[in-house]
């Protein structure tokens, strides 16, 4: 018979009226025994809380997540402390290794990104794109790969409100750095390959249908977006001297080569006649360079 231990969020030796505070702003032990951590707290935090398991491996507590989203649904004013909150605690587990947890996060905020629309989505935006970057900046490829499929739903969703302000410089830099990955597994290389090419055509996908955000076509991004698909390309089997088995016509191949071709065609196809000239000025100057 296994005996689980639980405690008090006030045994502490913290001061109290530092540690107070800190348990109105920090409290999320799923081990406390004492109900009035809990009472402290606002409520989204104790919605946000509830979506959190015990066992990570258990996953979203899918009934609390509808609580969550409802909630969010009924007060979309608190979309941006809900998204704040997500990403501290996103934060700490982060810095704790716990990827699991980190896991379940980034999960809830895909799914209320997807169900939330409203102005006020600009705001939960910001936060999410902070835990995107958050995840990207960590040493561990699998939630690299994580967050980056997040961003490629985000930036297929049409927001009701364009953002004047907001900048893509870090993903266009990061997105294309995996690009160039040389990871001895070569399994996990590919797949950091093809994360970052799918990360480069969903920032061009969002940038091109929003005329008030940066312009993607300067020679800062296509410097770094083109080179990293014509690096990949130019590992095509087709250009390689090495034997092959042709494959049947209708069957798809996903690996990073064919990736980063069909990422260039759809690249060279949002070029309008003024901005052709900056997707082919980088691709002159890799010819010339190999």
């Amino acid at each position: 018979m296994a005996f689980v231990m639980v405690k008090c969020c006030f045994d502490s030796e913290i001061p109290l009226p530092d540690f107070v505070e800190s348990v109105i702003q920090k409290c999320t032990d799923p081990g406390c025994c004492c109900g009035c951590c809990s009472a402290l707290r606002p409520r989204y935090k104790r919605l946000v809380d509830n979506i959190f398991p015990v066992n990570p491996q258990d996953g979203l507590v899918k009934n609390n997540m509808e609580k969550l989203t409802f909630y969010s649904l009924s007060s979309p004013e608190k979309l941006d402390r809900i998204g704040e909150y997500l990403f501290q605690r996103a934060s700490r587990d982060i810095n704790r290794r716990r990827n699991g947890f980190v896991v379940i996060a980034m999960e809830a905020m895909d799914q209320l990104l997807v169900a939330c629309h409203a102005q006020t989505l600009n705001l939960f935006v910001e936060s999410f794109l902070k835990m995107i970057q958050k995840l990207l900046e960590s040493s561990d490829p699998q939630l690299q790969i994580l967050a980056t499929q997040s961003f490629v739903r985000f930036a297929n969703i049409e927001e009701d409100t364009p953002s004047y302000h907001r900048r893509y410089d870090f993903f266009v830099s990061k997105f294309s750095s995996m690009c160039h990955n040389d990871n001895s597994n070569i399994d996990l290389r590919d797949k950091i390959r093809m994360a970052g090419i799918n990360g480069l055509q969903g920032v061009v996908r969002k940038t091109v249908s929003d005329d008030l955000v940066e312009n993607i076509w300067e020679p800062v991004h296509m410097d770094k977006i083109v080179p990293s698909l014509l690096y990949n390309m130019q590992n095509s089997r087709y250009h390689v001297n090495e034997a092959h088995t042709p494959e049947p016509i209708h069957e798809e191949r996903t690996d990073p080569p064919t990736l980063a071709e069909t990422c260039m065609r759809e690249l060279v196809g949002r070029a309008s006649f003024g901005h052709i000239r900056s997707v082919l000025k980088p691709v002159l100057r890799s010819l010339s360079v190999h």
